[in-house]
């Protein structure tokens, strides 16, 4: 089956991709409908082009596959296209060579990538600088593909190899697909040849008709009607020479324009005219191409359609000029010789916000070396630009002409526009005024003289309002400032500490009683004490060649507890940094409590009745042991406040952690509760407790106390270095040694002579060693034995035992000396 036969039956379901860089025009696979496309009958181009299409879709290759299934891509097509693939070099090899291809006049297809059509420094353009025009000849977005689906032009001339569709219905039906031959013409079925070449379609539909009539009696008569559509079209070269990126010929499709070709070229290379582009054809220029005229106004009659054998001729620029700085759009840019920098601004867009657009410098190459030049805003329609040169629009100062500002304690402070003769108090007027809390004795002018040297101009504020002192004349950029008495005196603050719900430092507010800032603190705790609150307060005078200056004074009052006055705190007014004390009160005392856990018969919470409570009596009040108490596995657990090293760390580590973000919150309360609640175990000897109260071993109670007594125990856990660590039963009648047999022995590396066993009740018994006796704990029930690993000895080398062995006949030699 020929080619246009396999596109022709796919023409309803392929869309046209057709890129000029491209060796064939073919038709590519279109995503949306995949259930007809046979990858046999697929070129090698085809496959790219289809790769490249599925890319700019967002498509990976597994997603390609999947897509193909939903699309009804049978399994069976899907493995050939992923044959092909693969034997092309890959989904992204395919896809990064799917570059642009052209047939050149030796017959040879020439790859390029856009990218490396892009101007660069070694190409004769100033460094940095950008070719006005060249951007679209080398984004990939902007191909300039022609529309092939579209419906044919009236005007289009038919020639050798276009394809004609004749559909005959009525009373006769016939379908012919005829391609014009080399000589011009079709030979339909029943009448011959028939010449078109050189016609439109609608005088090759005239004429088909007028031929087919001889044959179809019933055209005449409209019961037989025919229709003449274009079906694939012809390939047409054109020749692109002069100043583009990739002269040649090439091979396009026959409703190919202009842009089409100079886009398969790569467009005018560094030296190329954007604005003198020519169409030849029949050795007569038919058309004038300039570029700016599309980017500038989107004018493309000048973009006439191809035909064959046409030349396109890219000619040096004659002009070209450099636009830099507060532009739109700065670069280089072509200039006719009857165009004025006023047009070459056009091309640039315009100026920028912040462009000065009094004067624009010129930089302009002359016979011998470089001048410049300023060209007022009066000019630009009358400078004539030259070859090479560079302009440069540059920014508007940064400073203002007229503005003043005003800061501080005015109702309205900020920046002001300086009018002609403003004077101070103008100004203040402006600002609506000083409000109350304003310094009136003095503000300040700060201003910059001729020289831009600071100065520093003060008034009073009251004089100037008043009008009995001068008013000041304002000059450009002056700032005035009006402080605020608030801000001209250190914070003042009162705190409070001790008995009170919110104890802190609060701002100061004058007339401030005693009994006020406890309220304003949540008012008093419970065991607040009120016959005693003391008030300290900073001295401003102290005599410092005096030990015994006194450096504080102090008041001390009593309340009620409504914050009646007792002894004159009612009418003590406080001043700015007094500090008040409320201590609680001698007779308060909170409930302490200890805990009961295990095997009582009445667990729980238990409140200590006086200060000397025992062990024994807490016990006591809780029932006793229960039936399955294992006395002598009791502890005792106390709480403990760190001290010392200890505490300065945690302390510490509290500080960097509370300096962290959020995240460290909780973090800190734990250290915070670890500073108050560390607790120990204290091993303790309940059966002698119980058996004797009141004795040594009945320890008091301290709040927070925990007791626990464990279920009675059956077991011994034997550790460390053991051929077998494990848990054995209790036995009474079995010692140390036997427990060690029953975990296996000792190993190699264990240290007997420092075996300990911790008992239940957190007591600790170690091995005992006299002389070449040696004396192990004994064992009882929950008891935990531990055996500790020796160290290794560093063992001495040769080198060493023979160092030492002589260091010690040395000792020996010159002991006897000094004794001889």
């Amino acid at each position: 089956m020929k080619l246009h036969q396999i596109l022709k039956t796919l023409s309803f379901l392929l869309v046209f991709s057709i890129s000029f860089n491209v060796a064939t025009f073919a038709q590519v696979p279109d995503l949306s409908d995949l259930s007809s496309v046979k990858v046999d009958n697929l070129s090698d181009d085809q496959i790219r082009q289809f790769i490249v299409q599925a890319k700019k879709s967002g498509y990976s290759d597994t997603q390609l596959e999947q897509l193909a299934l939903q699309k009804g891509m049978p399994s069976s097509e899907i493995a050939k296209l992923r044959k092909r693939i693969d034997k092309l070099g890959g989904f992204e090899e395919v896809q990064n060579g799917a570059a642009g291809t052209s047939k050149v006049s030796d017959g040879q297809s020439r790859e390029f990538d856009k990218d490396e059509l892009v101007e660069n420094p070694g190409d004769g353009t100033p460094s940095g600088s950008k070719i006005f025009g060249a951007e679209i000849f080398n984004n990939k977005r902007l191909s300039f593909e022609p529309n092939l689906k579209m419906a044919t032009p009236q005007n289009y001339q038919l020639g050798p190899g276009d394809q004609l569709i004749l559909d005959i219905y009525g009373v006769s039906e016939a379908n012919y697909q005829l391609t014009v031959s080399p000589e011009g013409s079709i030979r339909i079925p029943y009448i011959g040849p028939v010449t078109v070449s050189g016609l439109t379609i609608e005088q090759a539909r005239k004429k088909i008709s007028n031929q087919l009539a001889s044959v179809y009696q019933g055209m005449k008569s409209g019961q037989t009607s025919v229709n003449i559509t274009l079906g694939n079209i012809r390939s047409i070269k054109v020749v692109i020479l002069g100043e583009v990126k990739l002269p040649g010929t090439f091979t396009l499709p026959s409703l190919a324009t202009a842009f089409n070709a100079l886009y398969s070229s790569g467009g005018p290379s560094a030296n190329g005219s954007f604005r003198n582009i020519k169409i030849i054809r029949n050795n007569k220029v038919v058309s004038v191409i300039d570029v700016y005229d599309f980017l500038i106004n989107g004018d493309q009659s000048k973009n006439i359609r191809l035909q064959d054998q046409d030349v396109i001729k890219v000619s040096p620029y004659d002009t070209r000029v450099e636009i830099a700085g507060e532009v739109k759009r700065p670069g280089l840019f072509e200039v006719k010789a009857n165009e004025s920098l006023a047009d070459v601004l056009k091309f640039t867009g315009g100026f920028t916000d912040d462009a000065y657009r009094q004067v624009i410098k010129v930089v302009r190459n002359t016979a011998k070396e470089k001048s410049v030049a300023d060209v007022s805003s009066e000019l630009f329609e009358m400078f004539t630009p030259k070859t090479g040169d560079v302009y440069t629009i540059e920014k508007i100062l940064d400073r203002f002409e007229n503005r003043v500002q005003i800061n501080g304690a005015v109702f309205r402070p900020g920046k002001y526009a300086l009018e002609t003769g403003m004077t101070l108090s103008q100004l203040l007027i402006k600002a609506e005024g000083v409000r109350e809390d304003a310094f009136m004795n003095r503000g300040i002018v700060y201003r910059l003289k001729n020289d831009l040297t600071p100065e520093i101009v003060s008034f009073n504020v009251t004089d100037i309002i008043s009008g009995k002192a001068s008013d000041l004349a304002l000059k450009r950029e002056d700032i005035v400032t009006i402080s605020s008495k608030f801000d001209l005196k250190e914070n003042y603050t009162f705190s409070i500490q001790g008995e009170v719900m919110n104890p802190g430092v609060f701002p100061y507010a004058e007339n401030t009683r005693l009994a006020d800032l406890i309220l304003l603190a949540g008012g008093l705790r419970d065991k607040a004490s009120l016959s005693r609150i003391e008030v300290s307060r900073r001295l401003k005078s102290v005599d410092s060649l005096s030990k015994e200056a006194t450096t504080a004074q102090l008041f001390q009052f009593s309340l009620n507890k409504d914050l009646t006055d007792l002894g004159g705190a009612g009418n003590f007014i406080l001043e700015p940094f007094d500090e008040i004390s409320i201590r609680p009160a001698p007779g308060y005392q909170e409930q302490k409590n200890v805990k009961l856990e295990g095997e009582i018969l009445y667990p729980g919470l238990y409140a200590l009745v006086t200060k000397n409570e025992r062990i024994s009596d807490v016990i006591k009040r809780s029932g006793g042991l229960s039936p399955l108490a294992y006395s002598e596995g009791a502890v005792l657990i106390r709480r403990k406040k760190l001290t010392g090293t200890d505490r300065l760390l945690q302390e510490q580590k509290l500080e960097a952690l509370e300096k962290q973000s959020r995240d460290s919150v909780k973090s800190s309360k734990v250290i915070r509760e670890e500073l108050h609640d560390q607790t120990t175990l204290l091993g303790i000897n309940l059966p002698k407790i119980l058996g004797n109260p009141g004795s040594k071993y009945d320890l008091l109670l301290e709040d927070g106390d925990v007791i626990k007594i464990p279920t009675h125990l059956q077991t011994v856990d034997v550790k460390g270095e053991v051929l077998f660590p494990v848990l054995i039963r209790y036995d009474k009648g079995r010692g140390f040694k036997d427990y060690i047999l029953g975990a296996g022995g000792f190993s190699a590396k264990a240290l007997k002579n420092k075996s300990y066993v911790v008992y239940a009740n957190g007591s600790v018994s170690s091995t005992r060693n006299f002389l070449f006796f040696r004396s192990y704990p004994s064992i009882k029930p929950g008891a935990e034995i531990y055996v500790p690993v020796r160290e290794d000895k560093e063992r001495l080398s040769t080198a060493g035992i023979i160092g030492l062995t002589t260091s010690i006949v040395s000792m020996a030699a010159l002991i006897i000396s000094v004794l001889q």
